[in-house]
């Protein structure tokens, strides 16, 4: 961009632009030299033509300096003019000046003459002035009680305590203390105090107890119609300042109080409950219905912020100072801010110790009065949900009898058989407790449901006590708060300068002393207990209360709650020094009457509840826990102490020294009783087949399912009470090793001296008969996977060990097949305590926190009961174990029968030989005996070992056998179909494997039917068909009719080498 482009060259001479754009800049500079120009033209070879050129730049200057004096030239005038006009007017101003000098000393030269009388007539008009103001505030504060009256009946308090404040101020002036016709506004303003103070300490006992008007409305109207919000209260204490405009911060009075408890306030949540105003004047009971709402819950987040910023309606027609400016910019809920107006008000009339007092005194009946309803709404609750599904109203004592009467037609119901088996009959032969009381238990259920809700109010209560603790405590901390600056001191209502005096005994810690005493109370008569129960040292902390509150101070009770005491006894009422006066205007509001007996009467809990109990402890435990860890977080630091002694200390107590103790006791007469009965060990079944599951009927030991039963109740309630698991573990331990120990007995008494329980114990046969496939079924794992071969080969060793013991004695045998029966039905239920003890064990819980000891063993919980359930299982597996070489033996006894005999038959075999008849009838009857106490695998494995010894004994009797013809021959083989018949009808009995063996029966015996050199072709052929003695043995009985040569046995050698 040139330094010409700016000028204001007409469009229609735009050439200029052109020809000024083909100067060179260097003739516009500030400071031009022009010798360089001139040496130019003087050696240049052309100078007319470059003088000629600098001509034509000229004229283009010249007239482009024309366009721009053409173009600026009215506004050059302009200017001349306005500069012009501008001198005009300072002139005329300077001459005016002159003229107002001479005027006005002209005036001052008049008005000294007469000084004196204007001075006189001025102090007249102040004077004046003052008397027509003084009149207007004496006729405004005429009008100030009606005024107040007002504001007291729009619940405009705070601006009806200003008001007051400022009254007593204005008629405290020099001016105004000696008219007369204001001594009855003093006297009207003296009773409003009272009133006022009343009306304020109604509005704050309703809001205390949630049944204010900003307690919960209020507090909800932002709240969506369909939406219960869940809170949590939770208090925390934010120790910031909050920054005020100058403003604020010059107005004087007594309003620091609103900046820092607004900011030191520990109020976030907002849990509150509904309910109608509270009337200090009556004391019946009041409905008291619960419902939540936050404060600062709003419809949407862009309202929330808006709104948050608003002034509250009850201090719409205050006068701004720093409080309002402070609750104004607080982000606490609806009705914390409530509360920080009532208690501001009551600092600012200076009757703080007697409120105080007076919230002592009733805090007590109030909250057993709230917890009484609480139950009756509870009850009135269910008898509805009860009347909508029966004929008919009923009344409070009907709904209780409808509830009783559904319990025992619930027993009955549940005492009829399923498939023929009771088990809630044998639940409650030997539970300690009725199924309403189990755990899980509709009684159960019930009480926590009702402890649940009345905590939950006493926990929103809590927290608004909280909030006017910590108000009353900060104001206490920074002056006198029951002599306001701002009227005359009242003797009255001044108490000692101590913290807790100053509020009249009100501190966090004496609502939470009373609400947990009251709570102790409730349980107690849901457990049937006492208080003195909930401690072994109750006399001592009585004693220890005693020591720390001398008699000569009546405010012992007050004061004792903040030393955190055990609550091992009730609590009494709260009492203050008042004056005489005082307490004639507590008594003439209604604040002096006491609850007629209510504390001391019974909370009506049996009417809601099924039953009560010291058992309903496992229920309430929980809810408890909760409470405490809720009031924990909600209690400022420095009054966290207060809980280390409180409810929860009392309930474990209460589980540690009374619930355990008498549960150990229940519980172990209930295991005596179900395993020491005549019927606990006696099979039943009402079935031909096995059923799998106990609700079908599945036939377990009545002893042994009610262990079972037991057993999952006491880990019920561990899993209510987590903190005491490791004591009820130790329990079930202690009641599974004395019924594991009866289960031994019985299992002894069935095998006592018995073969067959001396050859499982061998270390040899035990070895073999893990190796068997057919151990694979058993509970217990006997060992890691085998080989077929391995298999094979360990089931053919061990039939060699049974067939070569001694001959076999029937003593030696279980005779008795009840007692074959019991121990199949042993090991069935057995399997299934053990089962259910290790699916238990998994489930135990873990305590959050134990002492060292504890911990190990709670740890270690489950492995023991997973110990208890592989001792169960393995007891099982003996069981089964003994079934089947039982059955083995009882083979070998029968077969036995065959050695040193001579079958020749002179007819053809039509009937089995006796003795198997024997075994086949006694093979049947024990199965069918067993068959609905184990499964069909089970059954499998007891009989699946007959055909297998029965085939090698048949074999192996040859050997002793003197001599057989045809017709022996064939009733051997009459025998075994007999046999194959008897075990085809067992159901999970491998038939091929039975067929397999017996055929090689029959094979081996028809053998003998075959002429000398046919029986040598035939080894010929299948030298492994049998072994080599089992050859010889063909050869060394004697068959009639068979030609035998002296070397047979030599050319057997000879076919068998090859």
């Amino acid at each position: 961009m040139g330094i010409f482009d700016g000028l204001p060259v007409p469009s229609d001479k735009t050439y200029l632009r052109e020809e000024l754009a083909r100067i060179d800049e260097s003739w516009a500079v500030a400071r031009f030299d022009s010798l360089p120009h001139v040496v130019h033209i003087l050696t240049s070879k052309d100078r007319e033509a470059d003088i000629l050129l600098l001509r034509e730049q000229s004229d283009v200057v010249e007239e482009v300096v024309d366009e721009v004096v053409h173009a600026y030239h009215g506004g050059f005038n302009k200017a001349i003019q306005n500069y012009s006009q501008i001198l005009r007017l300072f002139s005329e101003s300077t001459d005016k000046i002159g003229d107002l000098k001479h005027d006005l000393a002209e005036a001052k030269k008049s008005l000294g003459t007469r000084n004196k009388q204007l001075h006189q007539l001025w102090y007249r008009s102040v004077t004046l002035r003052h008397i027509i103001a003084l009149l207007d505030q004496i006729e405004g504060i005429a009008k100030v009680p009606s005024r107040i009256e007002k504001l007291i009946a729009d619940k405009q308090f705070y601006a009806a305590i200003q008001v007051y404040l400022q009254s007593s101020l204005m008629l405290e002036r020099e001016g105004l203390q000696t008219v007369g016709a204001l001594q009855d506004v003093r006297s009207e303003l003296a009773k409003l105090r009272g009133a006022l103070f009343f009306k304020i300490l109604d509005d704050l006992h309703a809001h205390l107890y949630n049944r204010g008007e900003y307690s919960s409305v209020a507090s909800s109207i932002y709240e969506r119609d369909d939406e219960v919000p869940t809170t949590t209260a939770v208090a925390a204490s934010r120790m910031s300042s909050q920054p005020l405009s100058r403003r604020t911060r010059t107005l004087k009075g007594d309003s620091q109080f609103g900046v820092r408890g607004l900011t030191n306030g520990s109020h976030i949540t907002a849990s509150t409950e509904e309910g109608s105003s509270f009337d200090g004047h009556e004391e019946d009971s009041v409905e008291y219905d619960e419902a939540t709402a936050d404060g600062q819950t709003i419809r949407n987040g862009a309202d929330s912020k808006l709104l948050s910023y608003q002034l509250p309606p009850w201090l719409s027609d205050s006068t701004p100072d720093e409080f309002i400016e402070a609750v104004r910019k607080s982000d606490d809920p609806l009705h914390v801010k409530y509360l920080q107006t009532l208690v501001q008000c009551l600092c600012m009339l200076g009757k703080v110790a007697a409120a105080g007092a007076i919230i002592c005194q009733k805090l007590r009946p109030t909250i057993h009065e709230i917890i009484i309803s609480k139950i009756k709404a509870h009850m009135e609750t269910k008898n509805l949900s009860k009347s909508a599904s029966s004929q008919g109203d009923r009344t409070g004592a009907a709904g209780l009898h409808l509830i009783k009467g559904q319990s025992e037609a619930y027993r009955l119901s549940k005492e009829k058989q399923q498939n023929g088996i009771s088990n809630s009959g044998t639940h409650l032969a030997v539970s300690p407790v009725s199924p309403l009381m189990a755990p899980g238990g509709k009684a159960q259920a019930a009480a926590k449901d009702l402890l649940d809700s009345i905590l939950d109010t006493i926990v929103k209560i809590f927290e608004n006590h909280v909030v006017v603790g910590e108000l009353l405590e900060l104001r206490a901390s920074q002056h006198d708060i029951n002599t306001p600056k701002s009227l005359p001191t009242d003797m009255n209502w001044n108490t000692d300068s101590d913290a807790s005096q100053a509020t009249g005994g009100y501190t966090i810690s004496f609502p939470l002393t009373v609400l947990q005493s009251e709570c102790q109370q409730l349980i107690c008569e849901i457990l049937r207990a006492t208080p003195e129960a909930a401690s072994a040292d109750a006399a001592a902390q009585t004693a220890k209360l005693a020591k720390k509150a001398p008699k000569k101070d009546k405010r012992q009770v007050t004061d004792a709650p903040e030393d955190g005491l055990t609550f091992t006894f009730r609590f009494t009422d709260a009492t203050v020094s008042i004056s005489n006066q005082v307490g004639a205007d507590l008594i003439r509001q209604g604040w002096g009457k006491r609850a007629s007996n209510s504390s001391q009467e019974g909370y009506g809990s049996a009417a809601v509840l099924p039953e009560q109990g010291i058992y309903l402890a496992a229920s309430i435990y929980r809810p408890i826990l909760q409470f405490t860890d809720k009031i924990t977080s909600m209690l400022p630091k420095k009054h966290s102490q207060l809980v280390n002694d409180g409810l929860l200390t009392f309930t474990e107590n209460f589980v540690k020294d009374h619930l355990l103790p008498t549960m150990f006791v229940d519980y172990r007469k209930g295991v005596q009783q179900a395993i020491s009965s005549a019927a606990a060990f006696r099979p039943r079944a009402h079935s031909t087949t096995y059923t799998p599951t106990v609700e079908k009927g599945r036939p377990i030991l009545q002893g042994l399912l009610a262990i079972d039963l037991l057993a999952k109740e006491v880990l019920g309630w561990a899993q209510a009470m987590p903190k005491f698991s490791t004591d009820l573990v130790k329990y079930v331990q202690t009641f599974l090793e004395r019924t594991f120990e009866r289960c031994r007995t019985s299992y002894m008494e069935a095998v006592l001296e018995k073969l067959s329980y001396r050859l499982i114990g061998r270390h040899d046969i035990e070895r073999l008969m893990r190796l068997d496939a057919a151990s694979a079924c058993l509970p217990s794992q006997l060992g890691h996977s085998v080989s077929h071969s391995e298999a094979v080969g360990s089931e053919v060793e061990l039939i060699e060990l049974f067939l070569s013991l001694p001959s076999i004695k029937q003593d030696n045998l279980i005779r008795d097949d009840n007692k074959l029966i019991l121990l199949a039905s042993l090991s069935d239920s057995l399997e299934y305590v053990a089962d259910s003890i290790e699916s238990l064990g998994q489930a135990v819980p873990r305590a959050a926190s134990q002492a060292e000891d504890n911990s190990r063993n709670q740890a270690a919980s489950p492995r023991n009961l997973a110990s208890f359930a592989d001792e169960y299982r393995k007891l099982a597996t003996d069981c089964l174990k003994v079934l089947r070489v039982e059955m083995q033996l009882e083979t070998v006894f029968h077969l036995q029968e065959m050695t040193n005999r001579e079958y020749l038959e002179d007819e053809d075999a039509e009937e089995p030989d006796d003795f198997v008849i024997s075994l086949t009838s006694q093979i049947t009857r024990r199965d069918e005996g067993m068959a609905p106490f184990i499964s069909g695998e089970k059954r499998n494995y007891v009989f699946g070992g007959i055909c297998g010894i029965a085939a090698r004994a048949s074999i192996k009797a040859l050997a002793d056998m003197r001599s057989i013809n045809l017709f022996g021959v064939q009733q051997i083989c009459r025998n075994t179909i007999a046999l194959e018949q008897a075990m085809a009808a067992i159901p999970y009995v491998d038939g091929d494997s039975v067929q397999q063996n017996l055929d090689r029966v029959r094979t081996y015996y028809e053998l003998l039917n075959m002429p000398f050199e046919a029986l040598l072709a035939f080894i010929a052929e299948h030298d492994q068909l049998f072994t080599p003695t089992e050859y010889a043995n063909l050869l060394k009985v004697n068959v009639p009719g068979r030609d035998t040569p002296p070397d047979a046995q030599i050319r057997l050698s000879e076919i068998l080498s090859h």
